[in-house]
């Protein structure tokens, strides 16, 4: 699978930057891009004042469109900010190796779960009291670390509902994060299905290095999958994805839900929540709770 690499400037006001580049990866990635990373390797343009800062983004190189790109970067509502990018093909080669050797520190939830990379053991080891639920997961070319806002606010959630001994299902699941944490926490089966090999490979790594892989089903797929599944149902479902992936999804996952079931969505901006909790009501799904991170947002629904 060959992609592109792009690399963006973003440059503004310095207490923007931050904001631009969170929004610009949530617009590149309804443009069709997968994952993203820190870059520095741009200099800033000209004699500005501010800040800027640099954001490498991966897309498939059938999936790319410069026309798409340019109305995702068009829209970007923040007045003074700005954004330039430069389009490269990805060497295979570099590509894997700059998700295998980056490194995160690890993430602590309320004293519940703690997410790292495998290489923390000293850093793991100055956490008192270390908390009792442990992932690991090796981010290979795939979303799901739990260093973005959207990850985190699902895993709380998740763990606030308590998926034990549940069915779940995890839609786009990149790393299997989110299915890891279910199946940890005691949840007795867990579907997830994403659309990039890649993924669907790191997943089942991930589950083979969590010991949770015997009850993890991973499949290459999109949300047409569900309507293969028959009367399977499902007690918990997992969404993060972007919004208009979620609009047109949330059908096909409402029709899997066991009685009693939650569907936890994030992936979205809080200006997104009421055009969800509309899509929500006319598929006859009652809104449970919401919460959010910054401008991330996370709403739990249920059905009537």
């Amino acid at each position: 699978m060959k992609y592109f690499k792009v690399e963006f400037r973003i440059s503004g006001p310095t207490e923007l930057i931050s904001v631009g580049r969170d929004l610009l990866a949530a617009l590149a990635g309804e443009a069709g891009f997968e994952s993203f990373e820190d870059s520095i390797s741009l200099p800033p343009r000209g004699e500005s004042e501010g800040a800027t800062c640099g954001l490498c983004g991966y897309v498939q190189q059938s999936l790319f469109s410069d026309e798409a790109l340019r109305q995702a970067v068009a829209s970007l509502p923040l007045p003074g900010v700005s954004v330039d990018y430069e389009v490269t093909e990805a060497d295979d080669r570099d590509w894997n190796e700059q998700w295998e050797q980056a490194g995160f520190d690890p993430i602590v939830l309320g004293g519940r779960l703690v997410i790292h990379d495998g290489r923390s053991a000293e850093a793991l080891s100055t956490l008192e009291p270390r908390p009792p639920l442990q992932v690991e997961i090796d981010a290979r070319q795939a979303f799901g670390t739990g260093n973005h806002a959207t990850t985190r606010l699902m895993c709380s959630r998740l763990l606030d509902i308590g998926p034990q001994g549940k069915r779940v299902l995890d839609c786009g699941c990149g790393t299997g994060i989110l299915s890891i944490v279910a199946l940890k926490a005691g949840a007795s089966h867990c579907l997830a299905y994403d659309i990039d090999q890649w993924s669907t490979d790191n997943a089942l790594h991930n589950a083979i290095i969590n010991g949770v892989n015997s009850r993890l089903d991973v499949r290459l797929a999109d949300a047409t999958l569900l309507s293969t599944l028959g009367d399977e149902r499902f007690d918990i479902l997992l969404a993060n994805i972007n919004r208009n992936i979620l609009l047109a999804d949330m059908e096909a996952m409402s029709r899997v839900m066991a009685s009693g079931a939650r569907l936890l969505l994030s992936g979205f901006y809080q200006a997104d929540v009421p055009m969800l909790e509309e899509r929500a009501r006319q598929l006859q799904l009652s809104v449970v709770d919401s919460q959010s991170d910054g401008q991330w947002a996370q709403i739990t629904l249920a059905a009537f």
